[in-house]
């Protein structure tokens, strides 16, 4: 019998601030499942990873991760309404850009983490 993965949870650094980043997360649209011992589960409809309590910026500033949304354009704008920018020191957002692989917004978090977050179905 062969045995096949069905879903894949990261391990996500959470930089110096893990009360910052559930902030800045929860803003982003997930919501904490749990939380034990300097890690947390957070989900966002499909999307789950467990953000860890650890600051390792060389591994944070080359780390990318990528979730799908159903409505990429209305998901930027409730994102670009928030100014994650300007609420969070270190964030960067850029808007949705068509690619040759899709079109994303992507986003910096506090800890450095680059996310790709991409039109589902494209």
């Amino acid at each position: 019998m062969n045995a096949s993965a069905t879903t894949l949870y990261p391990f996500v650094p959470s930089g110096p601030d893990l009360t910052l980043a559930l902030r800045f997360f929860e803003s982003l649209g997930f919501t904490k499942q749990w939380e034990h011992d300097g890690l947390a589960g957070l989900r966002f409809g499909g999307a789950y990873f467990m953000l860890q309590d650890i600051h390792v910026p060389v591994w944070q500033e080359y780390q990318m991760i990528t979730f799908e949304v159903d409505d990429l354009d209305a998901y930027w704008a409730k994102l670009d309404a928030l100014d994650l920018p300007g609420n969070f020191a270190g964030v960067k957002a850029k808007a949705p850009t068509d690619y040759p692989w899709g079109r994303e917004v992507h986003l910096i978090d506090p800890a450095g983490v680059c996310w790709h977050v991409r039109q589902a179905g494209a």
